[in-house]
């Protein structure tokens, strides 16, 4: 038995609600179970200087969790100091969203998904991934509304969810209790379309084997699956 009560592969209450800022081009609060991560997306008309003149685009991403998004206040990383987690964290999700993108079609501007972690439960990267696309989306959206691209940049829609094995079952979307104490940990990033852009696995205290992996692999699919969809719900797509 799971400690929240879920069948192995069921993922936690999902719910993106969109337009929570009004400044960004792009925004939504999204809450996967108690984890709830603010994402925002920013539009430029400017490129880093390695992609000057190239006409390609560029899509990128901060992220950061607020001092009492854990059980104990952590300090501001802007007081202390970006750490290794966090650099990861934001390289992980520019490079997935940049997998969904025509970086040609989008021009050459740049869009920044900032990710602010609210509170934490597990998965916040997953989350982090899962909502930037969705600011992404609103934020491309508002480009090709003003007709400033022509053909959406947006091949695919992009989402992530974590798998692993606790208490010798495999199971989807680990909340906190799970997390911190599975044999396996992994976090998969997919498209829309069922292909591969990033999978993160690690033994945490006990090895896994090949079969293992292949029914993680097979949860994430549904997971990622249930995610698009809600994604697709929250852009009216």
């Amino acid at each position: 038995m799971r400690p929240s009560g879920r069948k192995l592969n069921e993922l936690r209450p999902v719910t993106i609600e969109t337009g929570v800022t009004r400044h960004a081009e792009g925004s939504c609060l999204i809450r996967m179970g108690d984890t709830h991560v603010l994402c925002t997306a920013s539009l430029e008309d400017r490129v880093p200087p390695f992609l000057k003149n190239t006409g390609l685009g560029w899509v990128t991403a901060e992220y950061g969790m607020l001092p009492r998004a854990t059980h104990s206040r952590m300090q501001r990383e802007a007081k202390r100091g970006q750490s290794g987690r966090t650099q990861e964290i934001q390289r992980l999700i520019g490079r997935s969203l940049r997998a969904g993108l025509d970086r040609v079609a989008l021009g050459e501007r740049q869009i920044t998904i900032d990710c602010d972690v609210i509170q934490a439960d597990g998965g916040t990267r997953c989350a982090s991934i899962t909502g930037g696309w969705v600011a992404l989306r609103l934020a491309v959206n508002k480009l090709m509304k003003a007709r400033e691209v022509l053909t959406d940049p947006l091949v695919d829609p992009v989402a992530a969810v974590s798998c692993g094995i606790y208490a010798g079952q495999p199971v989807l979307d680990l909340d906190y209790p799970e997390d911190s104490e599975a044999g396996t940990d992994g976090n998969f990033v997919m498209t829309g379309s069922g292909k591969l852009i990033e999978v993160q696995m690690s033994a945490e205290g006990a090895t896994f084997s090949r079969d293992q992996m292949v029914q993680l692999l097979d949860l994430a699919e549904r997971g990622v699956a249930g995610l698009v969809a809600a994604q697709h719900e929250a852009v009216g797509a």
